[in-house]
């Protein structure tokens, strides 16, 4: 699930960069963590258009950060129920917070609220980056430790990431 058109319009202002330390080693959410960053950059190129263009660009980039987000957190939680994790609910929880900020900042930027689209791009950064570094990088090393004491394998991972696919 990809979304390249508003990337086309928008400047190439990067405000989080996808490094090695993010990857969790499970292929499919670590592609999604990174249209996360893409996305996550569109909306901060979104915020840095002129002021006639920022309405549009930002609805059109915050629409599709939404989309994603629901898409992603749904094939996470999939993912974290379908090797046990036990800390699904405190995951879950986590990501409820963060689509409660999301619809928040819709509403202040739809009532007309000012400085809505960067003080919101910003918190999403801030999040994205420390959720993925360190929470997500716990249900990864959950995985891996599951498959170095046989509970799981490499191929119920692999089916197991083609049913979040």
């Amino acid at each position: 699930m990809k979304n390249d058109s508003h990337s086309e319009k928008a400047s190439n202002a990067i405000l989080v960069v996808w490094e090695d330390k993010y990857i969790t080693g499970i292929k499919t959410i670590d592609d999604q963590h990174r249209q996360l960053f893409d996305l996550t950059n569109q909306l901060y190129n979104a915020c840095l258009a002129n002021e006639n263009e920022l309405d549009k660009e930002f609805k059109e980039a915050m629409h599709a950060m939404v989309k994603y987000v629901h898409f992603h957190f749904d094939a996470e939680l999939k993912f974290l129920h379908a090797v046990n994790f036990p800390e699904c609910h405190h995951h879950k929880t986590m990501h409820d917070g963060l689509i409660k900020d999301i619809l928040a900042a819709v509403n202040d930027y739809n009532e007309g609220k000012k400085f809505v689209p960067n003080n919101f791009v910003r918190i999403l950064r801030e999040w994205i980056l420390s959720h993925v570094a360190f929470y997500d990088k716990q249900y990864s090393a959950f995985v891996h430790e599951q498959i170095k004491i046989g509970l799981l394998s490499e191929n119920n991972l692999n089916e197991i990431e083609k049913s979040i696919s």
